[in-house]
């Protein structure tokens, strides 16, 4: 491959280039003052990354905390702004270097692409009936989630878009040079326009608004990113096995829970969630009808020039007769494709809007597209492929009309207070709630095996009950409005028991979306899924799972379900309440051991991974995710939460859409393929009884800090901006549940973000380093066996390199400032050193391991983005610890509000410049 000694010269002088534009906007907006000012903190902080001063840093220091608003404000935006920029220029860079791939292809093929996935299939020597059923096993759906950490304003993401069409334009060393020029100014224009945008949300966003912000990565990227990625898989199959013609089944959906998860939100209404279903229609539609004007241009066939069947022509003439007026039909009676569009464009603009004339499902425009194509096909030359058709027909079978299948959540509590009152209603049981585990089953198998309703007609019951009940018949509406796709999961939060699971089956019962009849027949419309959670959560998921299967009543349920079962895994809640490292074990324990039982039920599982996109809550690329899981898992498909902190990151340009989604397809692919493999690599009994024994250490570790230390949540509470996350308008659904201050209610978003602020990053790594140490330390073999893990365990060698990138971007230098916000001086000096000399011994296990000199070694580019952006976030780190300081010196009610806008400011900083949130 053709390339330069420094693969990464392209992407400095895109940060030169960027940086000079902003120096130029601060010295016009700002004056030279600004200018230099910037410059001297900038060159400071960089000097004490490289070596340290203290004449320097006290200099650094004076200058920080004298500074006032609006020359404050400015200076941070400053900061804030350079990361923005150098995070579009690292974005475009990746889309360079898959360009070059793409261009030397018989050179050199690149890694995770779904071109290697299908390499790899060639020289495993995997027969075409093979691969077609690893094709057939294939799943991944990605659910959007409004998780509150996309701190990033969708005007500043569009500048942002548009700066980075701009560096790829000037990409093309054909552009004239007039042409160049304009794209030199209109750069400037787009970074003068950042500087001049207000960056921070005046107000929360509604749910709506939440609703939209989602949709509009469909309308921008997704809808054709997603038909785009199956089209490249059918692509290489036919390069590589041109003996078959291949149809690549529709494997990739998104889904969301945008305007359906109601767990904590009291804004997630029944009303807003009907307003989700119908702006994604809307927007589904839309896409359509701008696909088939387009389509219509190009059929513009006469049957006075190809013969087109006559059954094809008459099924036109009818349908005009019965769909269409004089005025809506195709002037042209010749064209007969064109008439056949106005036919569907009249039919499809009718949807939605009660009209006789309308499409009842998608089905039906499926059909007519499919109709279209098999003609069409009949007069073309060999080997054709009509992409732009087969494009469509692809994007109707993934989306459908409702764009995005919407899970709905809620709180195993909610469900449970609203069964107890229909129960007493009905004199059933006059206080369920306080009932055994076992006697709430035998209840709850009774009314489910009973045809009749347990719900009054004429009774009145309280708001929360009502509520509930309402949530239930939405779903049912929402199935003939919508069709079945448009709600398929109801996901039961905090599931500590079997009857949680059951109590959701009672409510759908009262809907009419799960029926038995008096024959004992039964129809179910609703996938139940539990959420576990909690580390105690997970121990018990698999005893719950069984409990289940073996009741008649809940089997029945999975039966007419298809025999599929979906389980969700919360990695924020395991990882808040025992660590990442024993979360993460705990996590892939629960799989195997559901997955084992449910073999032995004959029932599919669906594993839906609840990460985060930070480290501390699951996060990482999402191929890694992939293949980190116990591969026989796989074969039902997997899940996985896009939430929204990845969403602009990777879904808002269409070529890094396109390279995270290729990338997740290529994982699953291979991953997939090791379970036709004979050469698949089994899990070594000593692999997982040294996890367990390190997880046990390190769950030990864990607690007896974060529960064992009565300090502790003081310590969390002042050393980190956790209440002043508070302020920042990112999200509509409030940082605790029930709004209450205790540690269990607190959400594990803001724990993790406020922790990422300030440096300390502890949740995606302490107490790791304790497990590993404690397992090591008993002798050489010891560390042997983790070496030898690191190099063959995909799930251990996830969990080393997660930490590594936690260790790296945490900084312990910095994070001392954030100690001095802590009032007792003894509590702040105890805790810190104890998680010092914890981050000192886990950075040496890693290394160790891994036989690494240093951090991110393995991957020097991203070791060199950590390495570039630190002495710039150090900056925003100083002022915000000094604007905290000065912002808790005062009553609340006596706030200023240039203080807080400040904090804010640098706290959306610091997020832009570490590349994450919560």
């Amino acid at each position: 491959m053709v390339q330069t000694t420094d693969p990464n010269v392209q992407l400095r002088n895109d940060v030169k280039k960027l940086g000079n534009i902003l120096g130029e906007v601060l010295k016009k907006h700002g004056g030279e003052e600004l200018f230099q000012l910037v410059e001297d903190i900038r060159e400071k902080s960089k000097g004490l990354r490289e070596e340290f001063d203290e004449a320097t840093y006290d200099e650094l220091m004076g200058e920080i905390t004298k500074l006032e608003s609006p020359l404050r404000q400015n200076v941070i935006r400053a900061f804030s702004i350079y990361f923005h920029l150098v995070n579009i220029a690292e974005q475009n860079h990746r889309i360079r270097r898959s360009k070059e791939y793409r261009l030397h292809k018989d050179e050199l093929v690149q890694s995770n692409s779904i071109e290697s996935a299908i390499h790899t299939l060639k020289d495993d020597n995997h027969s075409e009936e093979v691969i077609q059923q690893i094709l057939d096993d294939l799943s991944i759906e990605l659910i959007m989630t409004a998780h509150p950490t996309e701190a990033t304003k969708r005007t500043v993401l569009e500048i942002q878009k548009r700066i980075s069409t701009i560096l790829q334009k000037l990409d093309n060393p054909y552009q004239p040079h007039k042409k160049r020029r304009n794209l030199e100014e209109s750069l400037e224009n787009e970074v003068t326009a950042l500087w001049q945008t207000d960056e921070l949300r005046h107000r929360k966003p509604t749910v709506i608004d939440e609703v939209k912000n989602g949709l509009y990565y469909f309308d921008q990227t997704l809808f054709d990113v997603l038909p785009a990625v199956h089209q490249e898989l059918e692509d290489q199959l036919n390069e590589y096995f041109p003996s078959k013609e291949w149809k690549v089944p529709n494997f990739l959906h998104f889904g969301s829970w945008i305007g359906g998860d109601r767990d904590g939100n009291p804004f997630v209404t029944p009303d807003v969630t009907w307003q989700t279903l119908k702006l994604q229609r809307e927007l589904a539609i839309k896409k359509y009808d701008e696909a088939l004007v387009e389509l219509m241009k190009r059929f513009s066939h006469s049957t006075s020039r190809v013969e087109i069947d006559a059954d094809f022509i008459q099924n036109v003439e009818e349908e005009e007769k019965h769909f269409l007026t004089k005025k809506d039909m195709w002037p042209l009676e010749h064209e007969v494709y064109r008439r056949k569009f106005a036919v569907i464009l009249k039919r499809l603009r009718q949807v939605g809007k009660g009209s006789k004339s309308a499409y009842d499902h998608s089905e039906e425009l499926l059909q007519d597209l499919l109709l279209i194509k098999e003609n069409a096909y009949k007069h073309q030359l060999p080997g054709t492929n009509l992409k732009k058709l087969n494009k469509l027909i692809r994007q109707v079978e993934l989306f459908g009309f409702h764009l995005a299948t919407l899970d709905v959540r809620n709180h195993s509590g909610e469900h449970e207070t609203a069964i107890a009152e229909l129960l007493k209603v009905v004199q059933i049981e006059d206080d369920y709630a306080s009932l055994s585990e076992k006697k709430k089953q035998k209840v709850l198998e009774k009314v489910l095996k009973d045809p009749r309703p347990l719900m009054l007609m004429n009774e009145k019951y309280s708001d929360e009950t009502t509520e509930i009940f309402d949530v239930f018949k939405l779903i049912e509406q929402a199935h003939r409005e919508f069709g079945k796709r448009s709600i398929e999961v109801y996901l039961v939060s905090m599931t500590q028991s079997s009857s949680d699971l059951l109590e959701v089956l009672v409510l759908a019962k009262e809907a009419g979306i799960y029926r038995v009849h008096v024959d004992g027949t039964v129809e179910s419309n609703l996938h139940v899924a539990p959420l576990l959670e909690t580390i105690d959560d997970l121990i018990a998921g698999p005893e719950i799972m069984k409990t289940l299967f073996d009741m008649e009543v809940y089997r029945n349920h999975i039966t007419v379900r298809g025999d599929h079962q979906e389980i969700m895994l919360g990695y924020s809640d395991g990882s808040k309440d025992g660590g990442t490292l024993t979360a993460n074990w705990k996590l892939f324990k629960a799989q195997q051991e559901i997955h084992d039982i449910a073999r032995d039920y004959d029932i599919g599982l669906k594993f839906f991974h609840g990460r985060g996109g930070s480290l501390g809550r699951g996060g990482g690329p999402l191929n890694r995710s992939i293949v980190s899981q116990p591969v026989e898992t796989l074969r039902d498909g997997v899940k996985i939460t896009e939430q929204g902190e990845v969403l602009s990151s990777r879904y808002l340009l269409g070529d890094i859409a396109f390279r995270n989604l290729e990338q997740a397809a290529s994982a699953l692919v291979q991953a997939t393929s090791k379970l036709h493999s004979s050469q698949q690599t089994d899990l070594k009994p000593e692999w997982e009884e040294a996890m367990e024994e390190i997880s046990e250490h390190a769950l030990k570790k864990y607690q007896s800090l974060v529960f064992g230390d009565k300090d502790f949540l003081t310590y969390f509470r002042q050393t980190t901006p956790l209440n002043e996350l508070r302020e920042l308008n990112i999200g509509s659904r409030p940082m605790a549940r029930k709004n209450s201050d205790k540690f269990e209610n607190l959400r594990a978003i803001p724990w993790v973000f406020a922790w990422t602020q300030c440096r300390q990053m502890l949740p995606a790594w302490y107490a790791a380093g304790a497990g590993l140490a404690a397992f090591a330390n008993k002798g050489e073999k010891e560390v042997e066996l983790l070496q030898e893990m690191y190099e063959k365990w995909p799930f251990f060698e996830s969990t080393i390199n997660n930490l590594q990138m936690a260790l790296m971007k945490a900084d312990l230098k910095t994070a001392r400032h954030y100690v001095e916000l802590v009032e007792d001086e003894k509590i702040g000096s105890r805790i810190f050193g104890e998680i010092t000399n914890e981050f000192d011994t886990t950075r040496e296990m890693i290394l160790k391991i891994a036989k690494q000199q240093e951090l991110l070694d393995h991957v020097p580019n991203i070791q060199g983005s950590v390495h570039l952006r630190n002495p710039y976030v150090d900056p925003m780190n100083f002022l915000q610890v000094d604007l905290i300081k000065k912002l808790r010196e005062t009553a609340e009610e006596d706030h200023s509000e240039e203080i807080l806008t400040d904090v804010l400011l640098t706290i959306s900083g610091v997020a832009a410049g570490l590349l994450n949130t919560g």
